[in-house]
């Protein structure tokens, strides 16, 4: 007699990880868009005030 084994780890796993990765892409760049619209909105004094200046507004974003 002879076995087949019905794994289903390959194009399931794969599939499942990959929707992850795009989820977590999103998430990640939807808070970096609320980060980068909401220090837009402070003034220079409050940005200054955090130890920032507009040009580090990008650079935040991106790390967080």
């Amino acid at each position: 007699m002879s076995a087949v084994e019905m794994s289903h780890n390959g194009a399931a796993g794969g599939l499942g990880l990959f929707v992850a990765r795009v989820t977590a892409m999103v998430s990640a760049w939807h808070n970096a868009r609320i980060i980068r619209r909401e220090l837009n909105q402070l003034t220079d004094r409050e940005l200054s005030d955090l130890g920032l200046t507009r040009g580090d507004i990008e650079r935040v974003a991106r790390s967080v």
